[in-house]
């Protein structure tokens, strides 16, 4: 298979030369006009900086703010402070915004891509990962063990910024990431085309009691909460890692190491005849 670029575009097209202010550190556009055409040429953006006015309304960034919202783009209100260290001594002018280090793929790219191979789907749906180090880790394992694609929320969730690419170490090259507005309706269409949905879940039964040979989706919930309750709801089945020390649970990105490599085992273990 040829390398895949899901962002479609070298890196000259994509931080074109002029555009704003680019900090290396935070891949954040800094400026009005560098944010607003950021927003208007359709570009991902993971979220929308504004600075805080106390209460006061920042008249000088209603066009900005309306476009952001119009495209569902998460807005935060923070102290300028924080766009100052952003900016590394570039005038921010109120505003920076993050833009995403792929363009999203689509839940059809993930079949695509499992249909190209001649294997079941297997997809990995990271409910609420915050830590961009995780997730990046997180789709670096899924990778790694032959998964199909990664399914992440648009809110409440890190976006693939260049924390998330480089922890990946190059995954996000060869896997489809999809930015779902609504998981547990996502969950929905994919049991509609016949994958079985696991909830990575403490107290379980254990992970290497189920077939994971078949089309599946398991989900890795957040660092403090786990998957979510809805989700847990509507997965057909729930597994966990059983622990035999006094830690009582893995990191998120180890814990999907683990359950991963098992579904890889059983997928790809020759059978007899």
């Amino acid at each position: 298979m040829d390398k895949r670029k899901w962002g479609g575009r070298p890196e000259s097209e994509r931080f074109p030369a002029g555009a704003g202010a680019d900090d290396a550190e935070s891949g954040a556009v800094v400026g009005r006009n560098a944010v607003r055409e950021l927003l208007r040429s359709g570009r991902d953006v993971d979220k929308l900086l504004v600075q805080r006015l106390d209460g006061t309304p920042n008249h000088a960034l209603s066009e900005i703010i309306s476009l952001a919202k119009k495209r569902g783009i998460v807005i935060q209100n923070v102290p300028g402070t924080k766009l100052d260290a952003l900016a590394g001594g570039v005038p921010h002018q109120g505003v920076a915004a993050f833009p995403s280090e792929v363009e999203y793929a689509s839940v059809d790219d993930i079949f695509a891509l499992a249909e190209k191979k001649g294997e079941p789907p297997l997809i990995v749906i990271c409910d609420e990962i915050n830590d961009p180090h995780n997730l990046g880790a997180i789709i670096r394992c899924a990778e790694g063990a032959g998964a199909h694609g990664v399914i992440i929320p648009r809110r409440r969730s890190a976006g693939v910024t260049q924390t998330v690419a480089k922890s990946s170490a190059g995954a996000l090259s060869w896997l489809p990431v999809v930015r779902s507005q609504n998981l547990a309706r996502e969950v929905e269409e994919l049991q509609k085309r016949g994958v079985w949905i696991w909830a990575a879940e403490a107290g379980a039964d254990p992970y290497y009691e189920h077939d994971l040979k078949g089309p599946c989706a398991i989900i890795f919930g957040s660092e403090g909460d786990g998957v979510s309750r809805l989700l847990k709801e509507k997965s057909d089945f729930t597994v966990s890692i059983p622990m035999y020390g006094q830690v009582n649970s893995l990191n998120v990105s180890a814990a999907s190491a683990v359950i991963l490599c098992e579904a890889a085992r059983q997928r790809h273990t020759k059978r007899e005849v």
